[in-house]
């Protein structure tokens, strides 16, 4: 709880800590997230916020059904702005390495154990009890407050977020703010408080290689595309890459060769999957000359065709955004971390992407990123600072009420 007379003294410890475990408990990887929807759904209906299920189908991809839950609270002027507080209900799927139950939800010295703790089950805990706290100072409240629950953050196209801007949701918001965890995926070695503004993007080559067949005993013969493929992977490994002053550099990294497997035959096709993280200056068609750059360069005997992974959309990209430090919603921000936690909160930028990026970048709304930390994200002994839950609890809730006026 915070020594400080604040709003967000309406957070309760242990009650924020049994939800997070409640929640730790529920088996919920990417398209398997029907249970902790319907719990979501529950909890919030249950303490009279009155939710609602926002259908998400993806038919011609990933034969994907499932859904979001939505809810919003409405305040006392018109003209203020609306916020959307935002975390996802799923995680990776369970990994084989625990030496333990991975969703007991374990507590020992300050930390939460089991899959998706931190990543982010302690943010949607957050989220949620801080969405009651505000409904329960509704007369305080003068812009609107939406949360949403969103499935598939996980996944391969973030298919709950895609839906939010989809179905006009985002339209209706002023700013964003997500519980991702911050300081273990950040950009620089950071610690708790802090407030992460922006995030590289991300876009995946997907790079067909086409050579010619010959005997593997005479391969000479032939034109090996295994071969060109494993060489045209090394050079986009090496590949010169943008800079920016806040998002640092991006990356490349392959991710596999699939070709061959006739016995004795050398292989005439083959398919590589080269990750590429990118920062602002730098979009798909800039992206996609670099990578053909460098296949002309190398002169390869196999024909290379360079596109991007198949998505949904035209538009279902994780592009990279950055949100100003001087936006009334980090400002709001700082003063509520200050307000919480006694110490002013570090800056700093997320590695990887997410659905931030979708907020950020694609509805191009002011985005901020504040979570719990922990470790181990994705991995087995994975953990979340209960501490940092209940501090980003209270952070939503003063932080929002600043923000809104």
């Amino acid at each position: 709880m915070s020594e400080h007379d604040t709003p967000s003294e309406e957070i309760d410890h242990d009650e924020t800590i049994a939800l997070l475990q409640d929640l730790v408990r529920i088996r919920s990887p990417y398209f398997e997230e029907t249970e902790i929807v319907e719990f979501v759904y529950e909890w919030l209906a249950n303490e009279g916020l009155e939710p609602e299920y926002q259908p998400v189908c993806e038919p011609e991809i990933t034969g994907y059904e499932g859904h979001n839950v939505l809810a919003r609270l409405e305040g006392s002027d018109p003209d203020a702005p609306t916020l959307l507080l935002n975390a996802h209900v799923d995680t990776v799927q369970l990994v084989e390495e625990w030496n333990e139950d991975p969703l007991s939800g374990r507590l020992e010295d300050g930390k939460c154990y089991g899959q998706g703790a931190c990543d982010m089950k302690g943010g949607l805990a957050a989220v949620l009890v801080a969405f009651r706290a505000l409904a329960r100072m509704d007369a305080e409240l003068r812009g609107d407050v939406i949360l949403s629950a969103v499935v598939d953050e996980e996944g391969p196209y973030g298919l709950g977020a895609n839906q939010l801007i989809r179905d006009g949701v985002t339209d209706e918001c002023d700013a964003a703010i997500v519980t991702e965890p911050g300081p273990v995926l950040a950009q620089s070695d950071l610690e708790n408080p802090a407030l992460l503004l922006g995030a590289r993007g991300r876009y995946l080559y997907d790079i067909t290689v086409r050579g010619h067949a010959s005997h593997g005993s005479q391969p000479e013969h032939g034109q090996n595309a295994v071969v060109d493929a494993g060489e045209l992977a090394g050079a986009l490994a090496r590949m010169d890459v943008g800079s920016h002053p806040k998002l640092g550099d991006g990356s490349v990294c392959p991710l596999s060769i699939e070709g061959g497997s006739e016995t004795l035959s050398v292989p005439e096709s083959c398919r590589l999957l080269v990750d590429r993280h990118v920062v602002l200056g730098e979009d798909a068609d800039s992206v996609l000359a670099d990578a053909e750059r460098v296949a002309a360069d190398l002169d390869l005997g196999s024909d290379v065709e360079i596109g991007f992974r198949e998505a949904p959309a035209a538009d279902v990209r994780y592009g990279p955004y950055v949100t100003d430090e001087d936006h009334p919603l980090v400002q709001s921000l700082q003063a509520a971390t200050a307000s919480v936690t006694g110490q002013s909160p570090s800056i700093g930028y997320f590695s990887s992407v997410g659905d931030f990026n979708y907020f950020g970048h694609r509805a191009k709304l002011p985005t901020v990123i504040v979570g719990p930390d922990g470790e181990n994200i994705h991995g087995a002994g994975e953990f979340v600072y209960t501490d940092d839950v209940v501090d980003v609890a209270q952070i939503l809730v003063d932080g929002a009420l600043e923000f809104m006026g």
